[in-house]
């Protein structure tokens, strides 16, 4: 999720300085994500199955040679863990 220029205006203006600090911009983006969002992710997190038949899935296809990742889905795959660590 990108932040708009104006945004980070906005919380300049509010904070009386013409740049917000990192944790600003960190407070501003996590008010950003939609709460229909986080309940989503919440329900795919609980149905998520264990993480020992997920490890024993992902080492059988690398096994196999059927595990490949794009550099997309590991981008992606950080910035969803950056989000869901800003959360907490």
């Amino acid at each position: 999720m990108k932040i708009s220029t104006e945004q980070l205006e906005k919380i300049a203006a509010e904070r009386g300085r013409v740049t917000p600090t990192g944790a600003e911009v960190d407070a501003a983006v996590i008010r950003l994500i939609d709460a229909d969002l986080i309940q989503q992710v919440t329900a795919k997190v609980v149905s998520t199955p264990d993480r020992d038949e997920m490890v024993a899935d992902v080492k059988a296809r690398i096994e196999a040679g059927a595990y490949h990742v794009s550099s997309e889905e590991i981008a992606d795959a950080m910035v969803r863990r950056a989000i869901a660590d800003k959360v907490r």
